[in-house]
């Protein structure tokens, strides 16, 4: 199941978001990572049975403030 994840984390500076894109992109079942557009402290992940909770968890241990903001199923048009 593709799903779509957000998680919102404070970027103080450009090396604790390059910080947050290394931990996320490693991640098991992690296909992209992306930062929003809108709000530049989103980090929008999309994988396959990505654990949401651990992967903000490891965040916010190793980057500081992390909140999970959404998670959702990717629907494939076919």
């Amino acid at each position: 199941m593709m799903q779509k994840i957000v998680i919102e984390v404070q970027m103080r500076s450009r090396k604790h978001r390059a910080k947050a894109m290394k931990i996320a992109a490693v991640a098991d079942g992690v296909n992209s990572v992306a930062f929003n557009e809108e709000k530049k402290d989103q980090m929008v992940i999309i994988g396959d049975g990505v654990d949401a909770a651990s992967l903000a968890l490891c965040l916010r241990k190793k980057v500081g403030h992390a909140n999970l903001v959404k998670v959702e199923e990717v629907v494939e048009d076919t």
